[in-house]
C-alpha cells in the first residue's frame, strides 16, 4: 500500500516520454520534435501550399512565418522596438509547443488571407434585410476560416404577423436552416469546416420547436444549439412553476409554459442527439466588461466565448504538460515558467488584433474597441498524470482551480503592463473597470478555456481540460494496415513496471479504458482514467473549478456512457446551474450517428461500415424485468399483450397471446411479437414500430370505443397505451421520449466508434466537435 501511494503521488515517473519532452530552443529549429499525427495534421491543414496543393514549408518555417508576422505589430507602438527579439520569443513559445494560438492564426499569419480570429458573433435583427446581411457576413467569415455564433431570439415566431406584406413569419428555426445551408456550401478557407452556434431564449414562443430542431438527425448539421436560460427559469424548474413566453415583436407575454416540462424536454433531446445545451446569459452578462456597448446574446460555436454583436476573439492555449519541472523522482508545477509563458502569450494575442485582416469592417471596429483575447490551456490531463493525481479527485479540482487562478492573475498583470505601454482598450472609459481602484487593461477579457482539438494533436497533449478520451487509438495507414497508438505515458509505465505486452495493447485498443483489463496494477488504473471512467458529476465540478477564474467561459464536454438515462442528463444540467457554470453541453456515447452520417460523406462512411461489418446487436435480456399486460378485444377474440420495460423505463419486449391457443393466428402473432421485441432490444424507437403496425386491417372489431383493425393493430394500440400510462412517471417519461436512431452496440462496451471519413481512424467527440486524433479531421456541430 505505501508503495502504491508513492506511485500514485508521481514517484517513479523519472523521465518524460519522448512525446512530451520539451522541444529544443528557438536557436536550433532543426530539432523540432513532432509526433507522426502532428506532422500529418500540419501537412494536411496548416503548412503553406502552392497552387498545385504541394506543401511549400516545413513546420519550423511555419512557426517562423507566424512569429515574424505577429512581431511586426511592435512597430506601431515603438520605433525602437526590438522586433527580432519579440519574433524569437514568439517562435520559441510555439516551436517548443509550450503555447499555440488558435488555428486561423497559425494557418494564415504572414499569408495572403491574414484572417487570424477563430470566432465571431453576428447580430440577427427582425427583418429580411438584416437576416440576409448576416447570411452574407457568415459566408465571408467561413470562407476566411472562422466560426460564427448567432442569437435568433429577436426574430418573431412562426405564424406571427408580417406587417409589410400581411403574411406570416416563418420563425427562427426556418431562418437557421438558411444559415446552415450557407455553411454547407462553404468549406472554411479550404482548411476548416463550417461551424455555428444557434441560441434561442427560453422565453421565445418557438422554444419547443427549437429544442426539437435537430431531432430528425438531418437538420442544422453545421450547428451546435443552446437554449438561453437564466436563473429565474432554473428556479421555476426547481419549483415546477410556469413561466412567461414573450413575443419579441410585441415584447409582451402571450402564454405560459411549465418550466420543468421544458427543462425535461431539453434533457430528453440532449440525451438523443447531444443538443441542445444550456447557456446562462444572465451570468454571462454579469461579467460583461462593456455593458454600455450592448448585451451579450450569443457565443462562438463551442460556447466558451461570449461576444457582443460583431465582436471577434483571438484564442490561444498554454500546454500545461510542459509547465512542469522534475524534482528527484517526482514532478512539480513550474510556476515561474508558467508566468513567463502567460506574459508571452498575452503579448502575442494582443498583436494578433493589430495584424488581423478582418472579413467585415464592423467586426474590425468592435474588436478594436474591446480588444478581447482568450488565453486558455491544454494538456491538463497529462499534467495530472505526471503529478500522479487522478482526474476525478478533490486534489485534481484544487490543482485545476489553483492553476487557472494563477493564469488569470498573470494574464491580468500582463494586460495591465501592455495598457501602460500601449494604452487601455478604447472602450475602457465606459467599462466595469472604470471605477475607484479599477485597473486599466489592454484587453477587456483575458482568459477563455477553448477547444483544442487539432492544437492538442500538434502539441501531442491531452485536449483542453478534458480527461484522456482513450488510452489507445487505431490509425489506418497505407493499405489499411492497422497501427495501434498507445498513450506514451501509459506505455512507458507499462514497460517500466513489467506489465507491458502486445496482447494488453490490443485489448486497450479495443476497450479504450484500462479499468476492466486484468494484470494492470490498481494504482495505474486509478491515475490513467479515461473520459468514460469518470462520472458526469466530476466533469461538471472540474468545469466549475476552472470557470471560477475564467473571464469568459469554459468549453467542456460532459461524457455519458451509452447506457445513461435522460434523468442522468437532467441531473447534470441542474448541477451545472448550481455549480455556477455559464453553460453546459453533454455527449452520450452513440447519440450523434445520424448527424455524422448525413454530412455529405455518407457514401464514404457506408463503404467503411461494410468493410468493418457494422450491424445491430440486440441487448441481452436481464434476469428480472417488469411490465404491464392489457386485454384488447379483436376480430379473432380477446388478445392479451404484455409489454416489459428495461431498467431505464424503455419498452424492451412484447408477448402476445390469443384467447384460443394454437392455430395459424397464434403462430403469426408470436412471430410478430418476436420481431417487435428484437427491434425494441436493438434500439429502434417504439414510435416507429407503432407507426408501422397501426392501421393494418384484417377483421375489424370495436373495443372500448376504439376500432381494432387487426392483431398487429392491437399490438400498436397496446404499445401506445403503455407509453401514455408510463409517461405519468417523470423518469420514464424522459426515457420514452428519448428514443431516436439505430444504436449499434459493440461487445457490450457501448457504441462502436464512428470511423473518420478521411482516414478511417476513430472519431471522438470533445468540446463540441468530432475530432480524429490520427489525421486531424474536425467537425463541429
Amino acid at each position: 500500500m505505501p508503495n502504491a501511494r508513492k506511485k500514485a503521488r508521481g514517484e517513479g515517473f523519472s523521465s518524460l516520454p519522448s512525446a512530451a519532452r520539451g522541444a529544443p530552443s528557438a536557436e536550433s529549429p532543426a530539432g523540432l520534435q513532432l509526433s507522426p499525427s502532428a506532422l500529418t495534421v500540419l501537412q494536411k491543414r496548416y503548412l503553406a501550399k502552392n497552387s498545385e496543393g504541394r506543401v511549400m514549408e516545413t513546420p519550423e518555417e511555419m512557426f517562423q512565418r507566424v512569429a515574424q508576422n505577429l512581431s511586426l505589430a511592435e512597430r506601431k507602438y515603438s520605433r525602437h522596438a526590438d522586433i527580432k527579439a519579440v519574433e524569437q520569443e514568439f517562435y520559441k513559445a510555439m516551436a517548443s509547443l509550450e503555447f499555440l494560438p488558435n488555428s486561423p492564426t497559425i494557418m494564415n499569419a504572414g499569408r495572403e488571407l491574414q484572417q487570424l480570429s477563430a470566432c465571431f458573433v453576428l447580430p440577427i435583427e427582425d427583418s429580411i434585410e438584416a437576416i440576409f446581411d448576416a447570411v452574407k457576413h457568415t459566408a465571408l467569415i467561413h470562407k476566411s476560416g472562422g466560426g460564427t455564433g448567432f442569437s435568433f431570439s429577436r426574430l418573431r415566431p412562426a405564424g406571427d404577423v408580417v406587417g409589410s406584406t400581411g403574411g406570416v413569419a416563418s420563425g427562427p428555426v426556418s431562418f437557421a436552416k438558411i444559415f446552415d445551408a450557407t455553411t454547407e456550401q462553404i468549406k472554411q478557407g479550404g482548411t476548416r469546416r463550417g461551424a455555428n452556434m444557434g441560441i434561442l431564449s427560453v422565453n421565445h414562443p418557438d422554444i419547443l420547436d427549437f429544442i426539437r430542431s435537430k431531432q430528425n438527425g438531418a437538420s442544422l448539421q453545421n450547428f451546435n444549439i443552446s437554449v438561453a436560460a437564466n436563473e429565474e427559469f432554473m428556479r421555476a424548474v426547481e419549483k415546477g412553476e410556469d413561466y412567461d413566453i414573450i413575443n419579441p415583436r410585441t415584447r409582451k407575454p402571450e402564454r405560459k409554459l411549465n418550466a420543468r416540462k421544458v427543462f425535461n424536454l431539453i434533457a430528453e433531446l440532449a440525451w438523443q442527439t447531444g443538443d441542445p445545451g444550456l447557456v446562462f446569459l444572465d451570468r454571462i452578462n454579469r461579467d460583461n466588461p462593456t455593458p454600455a456597448l450592448g448585451e451579450i446574446e450569443s457565443t462562438n460555436p463551442c460556447g466558451e466565448q461570449p461576444l457582443l454583436p460583431f465582436e471577434s476573439c483571438n484564442l490561444g492555449s498554454v500546454n500545461l504538460a510542459k509547465m512542469l519541472r522534475q524534482e528527484g523522482n517526482t514532478y512539480a508545477i513550474d510556476w515561474d515558467k508558467l508566468a513567463k509563458t502567460v506574459r508571452t502569450a498575452v503579448r502575442l494575442l494582443d498583436n494578433v488584433i493589430e495584424m488581423n485582416k478582418y472579413p467585415v469592417h464592423q467586426i474590425e471596429e468592435m474588436t478594436k474597441k474591446t480588444r478581447k483575447i482568450g488565453l486558455g490551456v491544454m494538456g491538463f490531463a497529462d499534467m495530472l498524470i505526471l503529478l500522479g493525481i487522478p482526474y476525478d479527485s478533490e486534489e485534481a479540482l484544487a490543482i485545476g482551480e489553483r492553476i487557472m487562478a494563477f493564469i488569470s492573475e498573470k494574464s491580468n498583470e500582463a494586460s495591465a503592463m501592455l495598457a501602460q505601454e500601449r494604452g487601455a482598450f478604447p472602450a475602457w472609459e465606459d467599462s466595469i473597470y472604470n471605477r475607484p481602484g479599477g485597473m486599466k487593461y489592454r484587453n477587456a477579457t483575458r482568459t477563455t478555456i477553448a477547444p483544442t482539438g487539432t492544437l492538442s494533436i500538434i502539441a501531442d497533449c491531452s485536449s483542453g481540460i478534458e480527461p484522456l478520451f482513450a488510452l489507445s487509438y487505431v490509425r489506418n495507414v497505407l493499405d489499411n494496415n492497422r497501427l495501434i497508438e498507445v498513450n506514451p505515458y501509459f506505455e512507458e509505465v507499462a514497460r517500466r513496471e513489467g506489465f507491458y505486452s502486445k496482447e494488453l495493447m490490443e485489448a486497450l485498443a479495443e476497450k479504450g479504458s484500462v479499468r476492466d483489463i486484468a494484470g494492470v496494477p490498481e494504482w495505474i488504473k486509478r491515475i490513467f482514467v479515461s473520459a468514460h471512467d469518470i462520472s458526469p458529476e466530476w466533469h461538471i465540478r472540474m468545469q466549475a473549478a476552472f470557470q471560477r477564474h475564467t473571464d469568459n467561459a469554459v468549453s467542456k464536454t460532459v461524457n455519458f456512457p451509452h447506457r445513461a438515462t435522460v434523468e442522468d442528463v437532467a441531473k447534470v444540467y441542474m448541477l451545472a446551474y448550481k455549480e455556477g457554470c455559464k453553460g453546459i453541453t453533454i455527449f452520450r456515447d452513440g447519440s450523434k450517428d445520424k448527424q455524422v452520417l448525413s454530412t455529405g460523406l455518407t457514401e464514404k462512411l457506408k463503404e467503411t461500415d461494410a468493410r468493418t461489418g457494422t450491424s445491430l446487436v440486440p441487448r441481452e435480456r436481464p434476469q428480472l424485468i417488469q411490465g404491464v399486460t392489457e386485454r384488447i378485444r379483436t376480430g379473432h377474440g380477446n388478445m392479451y399483450i404484455t409489454i416489459n420495460f428495461d431498467e431505464s423505463g424503455r419498452p424492451f419486449e412484447v408477448f402476445s397471446t390469443l384467447g384460443k391457443a394454437g392455430g395459424c393466428d397464434s403462430a403469426q402473432l408470436e412471430a410478430i411479437s418476436r420481431l417487435i421485441s428484437l427491434a425494441l432490444r436493438s434500439g429502434i424507437p417504439t414510435e416507429q414500430i407503432i407507426e408501422q403496425l397501426r392501421g393494418i386491417t384484417c377483421c375489424p372489431s370495436w373495443d372500448r370505443g376504439v376500432q381494432v383493425k387487426s392483431a398487429p393493430d392491437a399490438v400498436a394500440i397496446a404499445l401506445s397505451h403503455a407509453l401514455q400510462q408510463w409517461k405519468e412517471l417523470p423518469r420514464l417519461e424522459k426515457a420514452f421520449a428519448a428514443q431516436l436512431g439505430l444504436l449499434v452496440e459493440d461487445n457490450g462496451n457501448g457504441k462502436r466508434p464512428l470511423p473518420c471519413p478521411e482516414c478511417s481512424g476513430q472519431l471522438i467527440y470533445q468540446e463540441g466537435c468530432f475530432v480524429c486524433r490520427a489525421c486531424g479531421y474536425n467537425k463541429c456541430g
